[in-house]
């Protein structure tokens, strides 16, 4: 009897150093990513004109690239609407620390989004051990392809609904009595806000993809929930944008192209689980 115990107690201590392990791992995983985001946003500090002047601050102007396409084509089409001649707007900093803290955050922010990719490896390095060959094949195609939606989203938010939220917001008046002066934090979390909630609703194929893979998600359901999946979709372009139609179709008819997408994944993956259940 006493031989069995001394098993059983190393084989709950095997276990443990098992678990610490994993623990240690993960928490190196973690300490390059936060490596990486804090020397990239290092580098982003150091150029403090580039990501404000060129960067942050363009959308608002008049002269930015999608301000002047979507002027060009408002002339073409005689629709006034379109116009963004009168974009510029003022922003004003009612704080004292207001600027430093602002310039601290954005760094922070683009440290992260130029490291998504490298974090999201990290997080693959994590996972892969408890994967099959086949599979770590699969999901570092995943890691790729969620880094390139990522960054697509904040690409088509920050060239696309940025300007035009700026646009509805900046200038919209009650009354020609009432002028606009932006504050800066007002500036900067509309702008923030807007291109990650883009950048992460673009990772929809992603999340499908982990939900099939697990068997919580199949392509008959998405498939048969199609039209409440548009409302959905409807809803979240609504919060993500100012108040007017022009932006939430603007948003929702990528989701819903994504959305398409993703059911075709899910039937894929959905095939390939069965299939191997079947060679089982």
């Amino acid at each position: 009897m006493p031989e069995v115990n001394t098993t059983k107690k190393k084989v709950k201590t095997e276990k443990e150093m098992s678990f610490w392990e994993h623990l240690e791992e993960l928490r190196g995983n973690i300490v390059r990513s936060v490596l990486a985001i804090i020397i990239l946003a290092v580098v982003a500090f150091l150029n403090r004109n580039i990501i404000f002047d060129l960067i942050i601050l363009a959308p608002k102007e008049s002269d930015f690239i999608t301000n002047r396409l979507l002027t060009q084509l408002g002339q073409l089409l005689g629709i006034s609407g379109l116009s963004m001649k009168e974009m510029s707007i003022e922003i004003i900093n009612i704080k004292m620390s207001g600027q430093f803290m602002t310039h601290m955050m954005i760094s922070l922010v683009a440290g992260f989004i130029v490291a998504f990719p490298y974090v999201m490896f990290e997080i693959w390095r994590f996972v892969s051990p408890a994967l099959k060959n086949n599979e770590k094949k699969h999901s570092g195609g995943a890691v790729l392809v969620s880094s390139l939606l990522f960054i697509a989203g904040v690409l088509f938010s920050y060239f696309l609904i940025v300007p035009l939220t700026l646009h509805f917001l900046g200038t919209y008046q009650v009354s020609d009595f009432v002028t606009n002066q932006i504050s800066l934090s007002s500036y900067i979390s509309t702008v923030v806000s807007v291109t990650f909630a883009v950048g992460i609703a673009f990772e929809l194929p992603i999340l499908v993809y982990f939900l099939t893979k697990i068997g919580l998600l199949t392509p008959s359901f998405m498939k048969r929930n199609r039209k409440y999946m548009v409302v959905i979709l409807l809803v979240i372009s609504a919060i993500i944008t100012p108040p007017d139609v022009f932006s939430q179709v603007l948003v929702v008819i990528p989701l819903i192209g994504l959305y398409e997408l993703s059911i075709g994944i899910s039937n894929r993956i959905y095939k390939k689980r069965e299939l191997d259940f079947d060679i089982d």
